[in-house]
């Protein structure tokens, strides 16, 4: 038992040596306690090979960045979801991506983000390890197959509240989700919703400018299609979008390629101000410039009171409500597009706001250089099977718990001649009263 009598980060970084001692050693050698756990069974085109917890698999979706099953967990008797993630060491994109999205899913805890359940690979050592499992809440339905039907102000307005909330979480940290969809959004029958797919997403930074190929066309900011630097609300203009769907019942920019996109945002919302063409790059600018000038359409004809509910008068102040919040949301230019805070603020949606949702905790992530880092695919790979060896070391022993005295202890389950080290080193260096029990 290590007793905690300085600075809580001292005992912090302690543990962290210690667990990384123990991962070296596990690397290379998972602990035979894994055999016979697993069996394969095939699902449409590919093969998952999971724990036997998990029964009667049946494919629920796929895409980019993995397939996606549902399954009964027999050990807890409820549905989840089980994603493998596609090829995630192809290439060192696809290995950040996945190192990315587990990082992320470990550290973020609120009820409009998917929570992460479980996190596998049958694969007994590094050398072996190919494949990744991501288990997760089971919901009943993406957004795509919701967004089309009918609805109220009531459930439109609640649905976007729970998006902004989970939003917000993920900005209070500084993680911009980049590839907000109806497809990355779930939902259940009494209208909770989660948001999901984190391969994406990555911690602000005021000095990087995102690829043009960074969210899916249709709900790409305008920011994001000319190369500019970007901030959080690059995923309120996605939100916009998926709200201007929600109430026209089809894509309001429904672009062939990356240029057309550009194209029919303008063509909608107008030519933007020179002020924001001199913010752009010299041939971006030129090119933008050289294009026809459109004065844009109103909202009030882009989003007319037909495409509302209008059953009675209050529906009618909602309709109203609810076209001021997308102009301010589908703004071209970012400095002039409300923030997720202002949004969750705005009359149309504040009706729902509660602080114990809208202001939770932020996330702590674990990784606070996560997105500086620049490695091999092997690299990356040694780094998610870190990962995956310290879900399930947490798992099995838990990370932190209190005596009767009120003092954080870590419980260290092994004996080692490096232990005896660290011990000497803790008493020297810091004080601590280290006990190691097997």
């Amino acid at each position: 038992v290590l007793r905690q009598k300085h600075h809580p980060d001292v005992c912090n970084l302690f543990f962290r040596v210690v667990c990384r001692h123990r991962r070296r050693h596990r690397l290379f050698s998972r602990m035979s306690e894994a055999e016979g756990q697993f069996y394969s069974v095939q699902v449409g085109d590919s093969t998952f090979t999971v724990l036997k917890r998990y029964q009667q698999l049946r494919a629920i979706g796929s895409g980019a960045q993995g397939i996606v099953c549902s399954a009964l967990d027999s050990d807890l008797g409820v549905p989840v979801a089980v994603k493998k993630l596609c090829r995630p060491f192809q290439n060192q994109t696809h290995a950040k991506r996945a190192y990315r999205e587990l990082v992320l899913l470990k550290c973020v805890n609120h009820k409009n983000i998917i929570r992460l359940i479980n996190v596998f690979t049958p694969q007994k050592s590094l050398e072996e390890f190919q494949d990744l499992y991501l288990v997760m809440e089971l919901m009943d339905a993406s957004l795509c197959q919701v967004i089309h039907m009918d609805l109220d102000h009531e459930r439109m307005s609640y649905l976007l509240y729970q998006i902004l909330c989970g939003i917000r979480h993920l900005h209070s940290a500084g993680i911009i989700h980049r590839d907000l969809k109806p497809s990355n959004i779930v939902v259940k029958s009494d209208c909770t919703l989660k948001i999901l797919d984190f391969g994406l997403a990555r911690t602000a930074c005021t000095n990087f400018m995102m690829t043009p190929y960074v969210v899916t066309r249709y709900y790409r900011a305008p920011e994001v299609i000319l190369g500019m630097k970007y901030k959080e609300n690059v995923d309120i203009w996605s939100v916009g979008c998926i709200m201007g769907e929600m109430v026209k019942g089809g894509v309001i920019f429904q672009g062939t390629d990356h240029i057309d996109q550009w194209n029919k945002v303008i063509e909608v919302l107008g030519t933007p101000s020179l002020e924001f063409m001199n913010r752009l790059m010299e041939t971006v600018r030129n090119y933008v410039m050289n294009k026809p000038q459109y004065p844009g359409v109103s909202f009030a004809e882009l989003f007319p009171d037909w495409a509302f509910p209008s059953d009675s008068e209050h529906d009618k102040v909602k309709t109203s409500q609810a076209r001021d919040l997308l102009s301010k949301m589908l703004v071209v230019d970012p400095e002039c597009r409300i923030s997720v805070e202002e949004a969750l603020n705005h009359p149309y949606i504040h009706v729902w706001y509660d602080p114990g949702e809208a202001d939770a905790p932020p996330p702590q992530i674990s990784d606070k250089q996560l997105e500086e880092r620049e490695h091999s695919i092997e690299q990356w790979k040694e780094l998610i099977y870190e990962e995956v060896i310290d879900w399930e070391e947490r798992n099995k022993n838990g990370l932190m718990k209190e005596d009767s005295s009120g003092t954080n202890v870590i419980f260290i389950h092994f004996v080692s001649v490096l232990d005896i080290s660290y011990k000497r080193y803790s008493q020297r260096k810091f004080g601590f009263n280290l006990i190691l029990v097997s």
